[in-house]
């Protein structure tokens, strides 16, 4: 890789790669803000080097110790300790626990899988939490925050694709063709959705909200969510802090959701993919939504995901 951003290549055999049931033959990974994390010194997220990071993989089986996958099968393997302290999809091979692997549901390409991602999964974890918790499309409007971003854009296209009202919050004007390419109904300032001054209690914008952001962003959001409303929270790119108050839930009966996509039960994950191939599966994912690098370029997006320069999701191609 490029020695100018940090990163070299290095081969490695099948004998390095760490234990697991299952030997996969990489297709496609893809670029989330915690693989950027894993390729620098202080990201806090790999504590070893040398280390393959991609914590999201798609491929096909080349050999199976679990009864469960044989040769040939088509697979997903995203989160768990995959590229954070177990070898991840950056590379031709990976070797990976069965009870990590999820099974290519129908309606899905291994490609697409990865357009989706772990980014993917969150957003549209956020959505079936939300419905849940009794969120439908004539309950009103739903914001969307850090919307060009890969949960957010997939979180847009899922949500219009079911009749949601969608308002999408952005700091990038230059992107607000992309957003109603996507199908948000309105488009909002990062500055709008978060003001100077929070009020422990706001006017009721929204029915519902996905934000991948938290920090003070959620703390408005908390704030202006309608009575009984709910607000699935899965990042921490505003920070860890968030300055709000026990008002928004004593006082409007609303529920903060916490998204977590990485220790997510098999059973409940599985659905969730099988919802992404179907209900939940965005109508210009590839068209629009995902761009394809060789592992040659991921060096430089990895760099960019981590200077917000990125734009929907990133699919690496390995095979």
């Amino acid at each position: 890789m490029n020695k100018n951003l940090g990163y070299v290549f290095k081969t490695f055999d099948n004998t390095d790669l760490p234990e697991g049931d299952v030997v996969i033959k990489v297709a496609y990974s893809s670029v989330n803000y915690k693989d950027g994390l894993a390729c620098i010194p202080n990201g806090k997220i790999v504590k070893s080097y040398p280390f393959i990071p991609g914590i999201d993989l798609a491929g096909i089986v080349a050999s199976s110790k679990d009864p469960r996958f044989k040769e040939g099968d088509e697979v997903i393997a995203t989160s768990y300790e995959i590229g954070v302290s177990h070898y991840g999809g950056y590379s031709e091979y990976a070797r990976i626990p069965g009870d990590w692997i999820v099974p290519l549901p129908k309606g899905l390409t291994l490609k697409e899988a990865m357009a989706l991602g772990t980014a993917g999964f969150t957003a549209a974890l956020s959505i079936h939490r939300l419905e849940e918790n009794g969120l439908s499309p004539e309950k009103g409007k739903v914001l969307v925050t850090r919307a060009t971003g890969g949960v957010g854009s997939i979180a847009v296209s899922m949500l219009a694709k079911r009749n949601y009202h969608v308002v999408a919050s952005t700091g990038k004007e230059s992107e607000h063709e992309y957003l109603r390419k996507l199908g948000a109904k309105e488009i909002i300032s990062r500055e709008e959705v978060c003001p100077e001054q929070i009020r422990p209690l706001d006017k009721q914008y929204w029915a519902a909200a996905v934000d991948p952001v938290g920090g003070r962003t959620l703390a408005t959001i908390l704030s202006r969510i309608e009575y009984n409303g709910s607000v699935a929270v899965s990042g921490l790119t505003g920070g860890a802090d968030v300055p709000t108050t026990v008002f928004p839930f004593i006082l409007r009966g609303v529920n903060l959701l916490g998204i977590d996509s990485v220790y997510c039960p098999m059973e409940l994950r599985i659905r969730i993919w099988e919802r992404m191939a179907s209900d939940l599966k965005p109508n210009q994912l590839l068209d629009l939504i995902a761009q394809e690098i060789t592992l040659e370029q991921l060096p430089e997006a990895l760099s960019n995901i981590l200077k917000g320069k990125l734009r929907g999701r990133t699919v690496v191609k390995l095979a």
